[in-house]
């Protein structure tokens, strides 16, 4: 092991290739994340936006984050989608499952979350800066498409909608 951070370890595991080579691989254990990508009865989805210190810039997101302890995926999609957007889904699809990296253990469950009524947002201490935005789905997947949202898991989880809604 090499360190660790809150819900993150990093460490070097000793592996012997097929040919019989050694070599360390370097593997970051993290928590499992739901994304989630609102949508409402007129075709239009929420972003949030918040500050990423490892890029040095802002980011358009879907609304996100890691699962608490013992927490299953729809736990955390809706507690998630709760605390970034102030939304309420009465209904959630399953957008799948994926891994972020190759070097990462942490799998990001995806979901589509529909017949959305507004309550009050509740963002966490680190999210005081988030902003949020309602916007058509289709610009927010245009954005997607184009490189104007760099989020690998947004990306994944707006392209998965699209494919769910039937709109692509």
């Amino acid at each position: 092991m090499r360190g660790t951070s809150g819900h993150f370890e990093l460490r070097d595991d000793a592996i012997r290739f097929p040919d019989g080579a050694a070599a360390l691989y370097t593997v970051v254990t993290n928590p499992d994340s739901a994304f989630v990508v609102p949508y409402f009865d007129n075709g239009d989805t929420m972003l949030v936006r918040q500050w990423r210190h490892a890029w040095e810039t802002s980011s358009w997101e879907v609304p996100a984050g890691t699962f608490d302890e013992g927490e299953e995926p729809l736990q955390c999609a809706r507690r998630e989608l709760a605390e970034e957007t102030g939304l309420v889904a009465a209904r959630y699809r399953s957008l799948g499952v994926v891994h972020g990296a190759a070097f990462l253990t942490g799998r990001a469950h995806l979901f589509l979350a529909e017949a959305l009524t507004e309550a009050e947002r509740s963002p966490e201490t680190y999210e005081q800066d988030m902003e949020v935005l309602r916007l058509p789905f289709d610009e927010a997947l245009d954005a997607a498409l184009e490189g104007q949202i760099v989020h690998s898991g947004s990306v994944t989880a707006l392209c998965r909608a699209a494919r769910a809604l039937k709109l692509v």
